[in-house]
């Protein structure tokens, strides 16, 4: 196992995910005292999980047709226009 490349993934999807709309959304859910929190981190749970393997999926498919390089690049550059948006809306 590469645990080099599974902290970095790890700590990065940890750090992208705190309080984004996700997390936001969750804690919403468990406010409701009459709804199971053990439910409702299943139900967070499986949604991530699923949605990570579509972008492993996706991300593999991908780099086949594209230069992982070049997607390296388009990657950097849309995480910059989505900050750049976010800061001309604050």
């Amino acid at each position: 196992m590469d645990y080099k490349i599974f902290l970095t993934v790890f700590a990065t999807v940890f750090i992208a995910e705190l309080g984004d709309k996700t997390q936001l959304a969750t804690m919403l859910f468990a406010t409701d005292k009459e709804v199971s929190k053990l439910m409702i981190f299943f139900g967070a749970s499986l949604a991530l999980i699923i949605t990570s393997a579509i972008g492993v999926l996706a991300g593999g498919i991908i780099s086949s047709y594209i230069n992982p390089k070049n997607l390296q690049y388009i990657a950097g550059i849309g995480f910059i226009l989505v900050g750049v948006w976010t800061l001309a809306k604050a």
